[in-house]
C-alpha cells in the first residue's frame, strides 16, 4: 500500500491502529478524508469502543483535513449518545429510519414440557425439529450463545444431515476453518451454520432463507440482528425461530418477543475513560512524534469517552509510562521520555515496536492452540483449564470434527483426527453474555401485568393475553401460564424489579438454600451475590457457596446459620456496597484474570517478544510481579491481614 495507497481502506480499529503507529503508514494516512464506523453500537461502552475514539482523534491529528466521520447501524439507543461518541464535540446531522421492519418472528416449542434443565428427550424433539425447518430451506443460520453449544448442535445435526451439510463457526476455530464455513455458505454448499456472536457482524454471506435461535440471545437488539441476516434484502422478510432451553428461558424469549413488538431496544451501557487503553495510546502517539504535554492532553480528551478526564489522571498515566514500576526482575515499563521542566513528552527506543507487537484493547485470553497431525494444521483453539485437563488419547471436537488428543504441550494440544469416535465436548469458560437491563425490565413487566390480570382472570384468558401480546403459539402460552401460576401459588406473588422475594429450603443433605428472587439480569446478580456472599462470610466467619442467574441469586448454606429471613434485606446498604464488593472481587478468580488483561493493555506486559508470543503462563507471572510491585495486599497472606485489604 505505501507505493499506491487505496482509495478504500477497510481496516478494523486494530489494524487502523496499526497502520497509525507505524512510521511509514501513518505517513500514507495523511490523506484520509472520510471514516465511516459501521456496526458502530458493537463498539461503544467497550474499552475497544474507546481504543477507537482515541484512534480516531489521532488520525485527526495526520489528516491534513477535517474527517468527515459516518456511524452506521441498526439497532442504536441513544443515538444522540452514539453520535456524540462519533464526533465530540462537533456538528453531526443524525439520519434516523428506524429500527423497526415486519419479522416473521415466533417461538417453537418441544413436543414434551420444558423444565428447569433440559432432557434428552427435548433435545431429541429439537433436533428433529430444525432438521425438519433446516430441511425446508436452502439455508439456515442457527445461532447460540457459547462456543460449546455451538459444537454440541453441530455434531447432533451433522449426525443427521451428514458432516457436509452442517458445520460450526465461532471465535476459537481458526481463521481458516471459519472462512472456509462462510465460503461454503455462501456458495449454497451448506445447508446449516451453527454460530455464535462470530457470525454476527458485517459478514458477507450471501443468502440466507432462516435463523434459528437457541436460547434467548438475552438482548433484544441482538435478536433483532440475528434475524436480520436472513430476508437480508429491501423488499425481503426476516424469518426466524426462537427455541427455549428452559421454562424461565421460555417466560424470557415471550418478554423479549413482546418487546420486539413494542419497538423496544437495548440502551448501551457506556463505561468511560479506561486508563488502561489511555496509557497504551499515550506510548504509541508519544512514540510517533514528540508532543507538549497539553497538547497530547488536549487531544486525549477530545475523545468522547475521554471528555471529562481530569488532569491529575492524565498526568498520572504519563508518570507511570515515564517511571516504569519496581519488580523481582528489576525495574521495568518506562516507555516515554517526559521533561518536567519544559512540559515535553517522547517516546523511548523500543517504544514504537512495543506499542505495535503488543497494541490493542482485546483482550489476551490464554487459550491452547490445536494442532491437527500430521497436516500440521491449524484448526482452533482450546480453553486453557480443557486443555491443562485433558490427558492423551482422550477426545475433543473442535468444529464438527472429532480428533483424539496426542499430545499437550506449552500453549499448543496436537491431535488426530479420530474418525467419527464420540467426543467429549470443549469448553469455554464465562463467555455467555448478560441479559441486558431492558430485557431484564421487559421480563419483570410481563410477570407484573400477567399477575395484574391474574387476580381475576381464568386461565383461559391469562392464554390468549400472552398469545396477543407476544405472538408466541397457543401451546407455549399455555405452558407460561401454568409456570406463572405455581410459582404464584408456591412463593405468594411473582418476583418483579418492584418485589423481590426471599425464599429459604433445606435440601436432602441438611443444608440450607436460600433463594433471592430479583429478575435483573446476571450482570446484577452476579454482583449482588458476591457482595451478600462477602456479608455472610465475614457475619459467620464461614466461605458459603454462591450462583447467580438472570433470575436471581442463591446461596448454600450450613446447618448452623441461624436468622431471620428479613434480616438479609439489611446486609448491604448503598453507602457501603461498594467497598463490600470491592473487598469480594480481590478474593474472586476474576481479579487475577482482569489484571492481567488490564496490565497487558497498558503495555507493562508484553503479548511479543523477540518477534514470538509471550506464553500466557509467563504473561501471569509477569502480571503477578506488577501486582505484588504495586499492590502488595492483593499478594499478600490472608494471615497477616487485619480487616480489609488497602
Amino acid at each position: 500500500m505505501l507505493p499506491t495507497p487505496p482509495h478504500i481502506l477497510v481496516p478494523t480499529p486494530e489494524s487502523l491502529y496499526l497502520l497509525l503507529t507505524a512510521e511509514r503508514s501513518r505517513a500514507m494516512l495523511r490523506s484520509v478524508r472520510t471514516v465511516i464506523v459501521d456496526e458502530i453500537h458493537a463498539l461503544i461502552g467497550s474499552r475497544r469502543g474507546a481504543h477507537l475514539s482515541l484512534t480516531l482523534e489521532r488520525l485527526q491529528q495526520v489528516a491534513e483535513r477535517p474527517l468527515l466521520r459516518l456511524g452506521l447501524s441498526a439497532t442504536q439507543k441513544p443515538i444522540e449518545d452514539v453520535a456524540k461518541y462519533l464526533v465530540a464535540n462537533e456538528s453531526c446531522t443524525i439520519v434516523d429510519e428506524g429500527h423497526r421492519r415486519a419479522m416473521d418472528l415466533t417461538l417453537e416449542t418441544p413436543r414434551s414440557a420444558l423444565d428447569t434443565v433440559m432432557s434428552n428427550e427435548i433435545w431429541g424433539d429439537y433436533y428433529d425439529r430444525l432438521v425438519e425447518l433446516i430441511e425446508g430451506h436452502r439455508t439456515t443460520l442457527v445461532f447460540v450463545n457459547t462456543r460449546k453449544m455451538a459444537e454440541r448442535l453441530a455434531h447432533h445435526l451433522s449426525e443427521r444431515l451428514g458432516e457436509e451439510s452442517v458445520t460450526a463457526h465461532h471465535g476459537s476455530l481458526s481463521k481458516e476453518k471459519r472462512l472456509d464455513a462462510e465460503t461454503r455458505l455462501k456458495t449454497g454448499q451448506l445447508k446449516a451454520l451453527v454460530a455464535t456472536a462470530s457470525l454476527e457482524l458485517g459478514i458477507d454471506i450471501g443468502h440466507v432463507d432462516l435463523v434459528c435461535q437457541i436460547g434467548s440471545p438475552h438482548r433484544i437488539a441482538t435478536l433483532l440482528q440475528r434475524v436480520g441476516r436472513s430476508g437480508h434484502t429491501v423488499s425481503g422478510l426476516p424469518k426466524g425461530r426462537v427455541f427455549p432451553v428452559s421454562r424461565d428461558d421460555l417466560v424470557e424469549c415471550a418478554a423479549l418477543l413482546r418487546a420486539v413488538r413494542q419497538g423496544e431496544l437495548d440502551r448501551i451501557v457506556v463505561h468511560d475513560a479506561p486508563l488502561d487503553v489511555l496509557a497504551q495510546q499515550i506510548v504509541a502517539e508519544s512514540a510517533s512524534r514528540d508532543y507538549a504535554e497539553d497538547e497530547l492532553f488536549a487531544v486525549m480528551r477530545r475523545a468522547w469517552p475521554y471528555r471529562d478526564l481530569p488532569r491529575k489522571d492524565f498526568d498520572a498515566v504519563v508518570q507511570m509510562t515515564a517511571d516504569g514500576f519496581a519488580t523481582k526482575r528489576g525495574r521495568r515499563g518506562a516507555l516515554v521520555h517526559r521533561d518536567e521542566v519544559n512540559g515535553n513528552i517522547r517516546g523511548r527506543r523500543g517504544a514504537r515496536m512495543l506499542a505495535l507487537t503488543s497494541g490493542g484493547a482485546i483482550p489476551e485470553v490464554a487459550d491452547y492452540r490445536v494442532v491437527l497431525e500430521p497436516e500440521e494444521t491449524f484448526i482452533g483453539t482450546l480453553n486453557e483449564d480443557f486443555a491443562i485437563e485433558s490427558n492423551v488419547g482422550d477426545m475433543s471436537q473442535p468444529g464438527n470434527m472429532s480428533c483424539r488428543v496426542l499430545q499437550v504441550g506449552a500453549a499448543e494440544v496436537r491431535v488426530a483426527d479420530a474418525k467419527g469416535a464420540p467426543p467429549s465436548i470443549p469448553f469455554w469458560i464465562g463467555e455467555a453474555p448478560a441479559r441486558s437491563d431492558e430485557l431484564s425490565r421487559a421480563v419483570s413487566d410481563l410477570r407484573a401485568d400477567f399477575e395484574a390480570l391474574a387476580e381475576s382472570a381464568e386461565p383461559a384468558v391469562l392464554i390468549v393475553w400472552l398469545v396477543e401480546q407476544t405472538g408466541i403459539p397457543e401451546s407455549a402460552a399455555r405452558e407460561i401460564a401454568e409456570y406463572l401460576l405455581e410459582s404464584r401459588r408456591s412463593l405468594g406473588v411473582l418476583p418483579t424489579q418492584e418485589t423481590l422475594v426471599l425464599e429459604r429450603f433445606f435440601d436432602e443433605s441438611g443444608g440450607m438454600q436460600l433463594v433471592l428472587h430479583a429478575p435483573f439480569g446476571s450482570r446484577i446478580n452476579r454482583a449482588w451475590g458476591l457482595a451478600l456472599r462477602k456479608k455472610f462470610c465475614q457475619g459467620f466467619n464461614f466461605e458459603l457457596q454462591a450462583a447467580a442467574t438472570e433470575e436471581g441469586i442463591i446461596l448454600s448454606l450450613g446447618s448452623p446459620h441461624s436468622f431471620a429471613l428479613e434480616d438479609v434485606y439489611r446486609y448491604l446498604h448503598p453507602n457501603t456496597v461498594r467497598e463490600t464488593l470491592v473487598q469480594a472481587v480481590l478474593d474472586s478468580p476474576i481479579f487475577e484474570t482482569r489484571w492481567r488483561w488490564t496490565t497487558t493493555l497498558a503495555l507493562a506486559v508484553p503479548r511479543n517478544r523477540n518477534g514470538a508470543k509471550v506464553p500466557g503462563q509467563l504473561q501471569r507471572m509477569y502480571a503477578e510481579d506488577v501486582l505484588q510491585s504495586v499492590f502488595p495486599d492483593a499478594a499478600a497472606c490472608l494471615d497477616n491481614i487485619q480487616g480489609a485489604r488497602e
